[in-house]
């Protein structure tokens, strides 16, 4: 069962709500000086020169004043609860910038993404969250970035395999 706050209780349950959902997105990598954050909210602006909306939250300890999640259109497609199946998820940035391209064919070896759903009223206050992604592929064409994530499947686990013996699990010979 999945936990929702009152907010998000009263907002599912209203014929008409304030209250926004907003995904936010970190996506990490080696090469990257920092963490590159997202959001599909544009209520607050960050910036007038050069303009720029964005989310002030805490989510994976980023600082709100010095650490905005910045505002990108975008749709999200999110993980489902389907049992043996790894979480998947899809991404569709608008292209609006070559930058954004440039940046996103830059990488030969694989990001991870972090995903969380949080109210626009109560960004601190996360009702969703998808962490430790990978982003597999990316489909570039004029309009959209589409972004496919992952986990990894269970059965690619490592696990102990052979005998249960004193050597592979010391805790059953006590």
């Amino acid at each position: 069962m999945r936990r929702l706050s009152l907010n998000a209780r009263m907002a599912k349950d209203a014929p008409a709500s304030a209250e926004i959902p907003v995904v936010l997105i970190e996506i990490n990598h080696p090469e990257l000086e920092k963490p590159i954050r997202l959001s599909t909210d544009n209520t607050e602006r960050l910036s007038s020169d050069p303009l720029y909306y964005g989310t002030r939250s805490t989510w994976r300890g980023a600082n709100p004043v010095t650490d905005p999640y910045l505002w990108i259109i975008a749709s999200a497609q999110l993980p489902s609860d389907e049992d043996d199946t790894p979480a998947a998820a899809q991404l569709v940035l608008e292209n609006l910038d070559a930058e954004m391209v440039r940046l996103v064919l830059s990488f030969t070896d694989v990001a991870a993404a972090h995903i969380a759903v949080v109210l626009a009223g109560t960004p601190n206050l996360i009702e969703d969250e998808y962490t430790d992604l990978q982003i597999l592929s990316a489909d570039i064409d004029a309009g959209q970035i589409a972004l496919s994530l992952s986990r990894e499947e269970i059965e690619l686990e490592y696990f102990p395999s052979g005998r249960m013996s004193r050597d592979r699990f010391p805790g059953l010979f006590l």
